[in-house]
C-alpha cells in the first residue's frame, strides 16, 4: 500500500540520489575504518531513514509495508554497513516496542530511536538456541518489583554500539517452548549487562555484531514489553514475520547492484576483440541475474501488499526471505564470474558484495529452515499437517 503517489515517488528520487551521492562514495572509507562515519550516521538522521517504519505519532515516518520494501531496495544498492547502522532502529530493534509496548514504553523509547539519538538491537538468539529459538536459556526471574536476567545472546546486530536492547529471556522456567519466553528493554549501562568484543567477521565491514552477557542484571518489571509475562515469543514472532519481508527486499538491492556494476564491467572490457556484453554465454548470465531479480521484487512487493491488507503472510515471508536471499547468492556468484579475475580482486568491489551479502542465507532464519516452515504450511494448507 502507497498511501500518497504524489509524495512517496519524490522522497524515493531523494533516497535513491542519497545512496548515490554520499553513501557509495565512502563504500571503502566504512570497510577501512570498519565503521559508518559519524558525519555519515547524522546525514542519515537527517534523511529520516531511522524512522521509516517508526509510527509517525512518534517522529517516525510510519511506512507501510510496501512503501518498507521499496525504500528497502533502495538504500541497500550501497555497502550492507549503511542499511545494518539503521536496519535495527527501522526493524528488528524498534518493531517489539512498535507492535507491543505499552503506550509508556513507546513514549520513552521511540522518538530517540526515530531521530537516531540512540539506537536499538534485539537480542533473541543463543550459542544453543538459534533456529530454535524456544530452546533459549537465558533467564528472567523476578524479584519484588524487578526481573534479574542471567544468560548470554550471540550475534546480534549493532550490540557493541546499542542503547537500547529488547531482550527474549525466559521468565518461567516451568513452561518449557514458546510459553514461558517474556520481552524486556533493557539500558545500556544496567549493572550485569555487558557487550563482547565485536565479532571479526567474513564481510560486512562496518555493521558491529558481538555477544551480550547478562549477570544478574536487575531489570525494572515496568520494562517487560506491553507488561505482559509469557507473550515474549509471539512478540518476537511479529518481529520477524515483518522482518523477513524487510529483509528480503535489502536482498533485491544488492543484487541490482552487482548487476549494474557487471554489466558496466563487460560492457567497457574487451576480449578475443570485442565486448565482454556481446559473447552469448555473458549475456546468459546477465538474463538469468535480471529475470531472478525481478521476480524476487515482484514477490516481496505482492507479499508487503498483502500484509498491508491484514493478511495472515507467516508463509509468504519465508518464501520472501528464502527466494531473495538464494537469488542473491546466485547473483553475486555470476557476477563475479563475469569480471573474471577482477571480480576476485578487492580494488572492483565485487568481491566485498560477495561477501557482505552471504550472510543473508544465514540471519532471520536460515535458508533451511524457510523451507521447512514452506513445506509445513503448504502440507497444512492442503489438510496434511506435520507433526514435529
Amino acid at each position: 500500500m502507497i498511501r500518497d503517489k504524489d509524495s512517496f515517488d519524490p522522497f524515493l528520487d531523494s533516497l535513491r540520489a542519497f545512496v548515490r551521492e554520499r553513501l557509495v562514495p565512502n563504500e571503502e572509507r566504512v570497510a577501512r575504518e570498519n565503521a559508518v562515519p559519524d558525519e555519515l550516521v547524522a546525514e542519515m538522521a537527517a534523511q529520516h531513514m531511522f524512522g521509516y517504519s517508526i509510527p509517525e505519532a512518534y517522529g517516525g515516518l510510519g511506512l507501510t509495508m510496501e512503501e518498507l520494501a521499496l525504500a528497502a531496495i533502495e538504500l541497500s544498492q550501497c555497502s550492507v554497513a549503511f542499511r545494518a547502522r539503521v536496519g535495527t532502529n527501522t526493524g528488528i530493534g524498534s518493531e517489539g516496542l512498535v507492535a507491543d509496548g505499552t503506550a509508556q514504553q513507546k513514549q520513552r523509547y521511540l522518538p530517540d530511536l526515530a531521530a537516531g539519538r540512540k539506537t536499538a538491537s534485539f537480542a533473541l538468539t543463543e550459542p544453543e538456541a538459534g533456529s530454535d529459538a524456544t530452546a533459549l536459556k537465558t533467564s528472567a526471574r523476578r524479584d519484588g518489583d524487578d526481573f534479574v536476567l542471567n544468560g548470554t545472546k550471540c550475534f546480534i546486530t549493532n550490540a557493541p554500539i546499542a542503547d537500547l536492547y529488547t531482550v527474549m529471556a525466559r521468565s518461567d522456567p516451568d513452561k518449557p517452548g514458546a510459553g514461558g519466553i517474556s520481552a524486556f528493554l533493557v539500558e545500556r549501562g544496567t549493572p550485569g549487562l555487558s557487550v563482547g568484543k565485536p565479532y571479526d567477521k567474513m564481510g560486512q565491514a562496518g555493521s558491529p555484531v558481538s555477544e551480550v552477557h547478562f549477570d544478574n542484571c536487575r531489570v525494572p518489571a515496568a520494562n517487560l514489553v506491553g507488561g505482559l509475562e509469557g507473550h515474549g515469543f509471539k512478540t518476537a514472532m511479529k518481529v520477524l514475520n515483518k522482518q523477513r519481508i524487510h529483509l528480503a527486499a535489502l536482498c533485491i538491492g544488492p543484487a541490482i547492484r552487482m548487476l549494474n556494476d557487471a554489466m558496466a564491467f563487460v560492457a567497457g572490457r574487451r576480449q578475443f576483440g570485442q565486448a565482454l556484453m556481446n559473447f552469448q554465454l555473458v549475456q546468459a548470465m546477465i538474463a538469468d541475474c535480471q529475470t531472478e531479480i525481478q521476480a524476487a521484487q515482484a514477490l516481496v512487493l505482492q507479499t508487503a501488499r498483502q500484509r498491508d491488507a491484514g493478511e495472515d503472510v507467516t508463509m509468504n515471508a519465508s518464501i520472501c526471505k528464502y527466494f531473495s536471499s538464494e537469488m542473491c547468492g546466485r547473483v553475486a556468484d555470476r557476477c563475479v564470474q563475469m569480471l573474471g579475475g577482477y571480480g576476485y580482486i578487492a580494488d572492483y568491489g565485487m568481491e566485498r558484495f560477495y561477501r557482505d551479502i552471504r550472510l543473508f542465507r544465514l540471519y532471520e532464519g536460515t535458508s533451511q529452515i524457510h523451507q521447512l516452515t514452506i513445506a509445513r504450511h503448504s502440507l497444512k494448507q492442503a489438510g496434511h499437517p506435520v507433526g514435529r
